[in-house]
């Protein structure tokens, strides 16, 4: 059987950039949407993030990406459609898709609102949906998911400086909240200030905590302190300044996603603390057991959140003043600015202006 084009896959006509094989060049790409169901919201893409997750799997870094690929899953825009059982959003309201946009919902997981365990969870893009079809991102016009993948924004989130929370945001946020690190007087080392780590200083700020961002660069110093408001920074391959902070932190979040050592880090744990990896290395770490047995010391991993978690993350964001530091750039510019984000020259993020942008490029 001949496979259906994109275009003829679902009835919703729509357009986006996609990457057609791991050079991971995008370019225009008509495609379509399924219809609006009972239980699904679409809206009319205004913005999408550009997360690091996004460069990895238009080069096929990962080995998984099938093409052609729409990236992007940090998407907000405004709602157009609702389907007939919907009630959590209505016409007209601002909302985002994160990271996902299905699971199983039967497991134990997703019982627990964390369908971001559940081993049928299905990924934004690069995913097969329940359908059977193709998931594509949000470097596109328009967007439809089930109403549980839908993220509220309230009247005072903005949405350009709002969207990558809904990845960089919640990446960091729950593990703060799961290791009890969330609360005031904690002493939390941050690894790494990139477009996870600025968010997560902003977020362990407002929970009341001490802040150390541990970085390899000296040259981040003003912006730690000054601009993000962390309390302390530590240059990471300066063996005074670890050895001073030794045995000082309650827990620590690593985001850094090139292999790095983590002795040093286990160091800075006080006993009984927790080193977080969020970000992802590529090669295995090396495990020193030493430090970890003689302070009851964890290494932990975390991904995302839940559905509920996240909602609660953005009201957290919303109260409190917190968005990402964004490039704002036009859809045209998007290989240039995957390049850019390659060489780490971006701060912190890049947001795509859909709304304004997008239109423009088509063929």
């Amino acid at each position: 059987m001949a496979k259906v084009p994109p275009e003829e896959e679902h009835p919703v006509k729509a357009f986006g950039w996609a990457a057609r094989d791991q050079s991971g060049h995008l370019s225009p790409f008509n495609f379509s949407r399924r219809e609006t169901g009972d239980e699904d919201v679409r809206f009319k893409v205004l913005y999408c993030g550009i997360c690091h997750s996004d460069l990895h799997s238009i080069k096929n870094d990962w080995g998984f990406s099938f093409y052609p690929l729409v990236p992007g899953h940090e998407i907000v825009g405004e709602v157009t459609e609702v389907g007939s059982k919907v009630n959590k959003v209505k016409v007209g309201d601002k909302v985002g898709v994160g990271c996902m946009v299905g699971a199983c919902h039967s497991c134990e997981s997703c019982k627990n609102d964390l369908e971001n365990y559940c081993p049928k969870m299905i990924l934004t893009y690069n995913s097969i949906y329940h359908d059977g079809t193709f998931n594509y991102g949000g470097y596109s016009d328009t967007m439809v998911a089930n109403e549980r993948y839908i993220v509220h924004f309230p009247e005072n989130m903005p949405l350009d400086a709002g969207a990558p929370l809904l990845c960089a945001g919640i990446t960091v946020y729950s593990p703060l909240k799961y290791f009890g690190l969330a609360q005031p007087g904690k002493h939390i080392g941050v690894v790494g200030l990139g477009g996870l780590g600025h968010v997560a200083v902003k977020f362990a700020k407002a929970f009341g905590a001490k802040v150390t961002v541990i970085s390899t660069s000296p040259t981040k110093k003003d912006e730690a302190l000054e601009h993000l408001g962390a309390d302390f920074f530590l240059v990471s391959r300066d063996p005074d300044q670890i050895q001073a902070a030794m045995n000082t932190m309650d827990g620590i979040i690593d985001t850094v996603s090139a292999v790095h050592p983590i002795l040093p880090l286990l160091g800075l744990l006080k006993s009984h603390g927790t080193l977080v990896m969020v970000g992802a290395p590529d090669k295995p770490l090396e495990l020193p057991v030493f430090p970890l047995i003689s302070g009851r010391k964890m290494v932990a991993g975390s991904a995302i959140g839940g559905m509920k978690e996240t909602q609660e993350m953005i009201d957290f964001a919303a109260k409190h003043g917190i968005t990402a530091d964004i490039e704002v750039v036009s859809m045209d510019y998007v290989n240039t600015a995957m390049e850019r984000l390659a060489k780490n020259d971006v701060r912190y993020r890049f947001v795509i202006d859909i709304g304004n942008t997008l239109a423009a490029t088509k063929p």
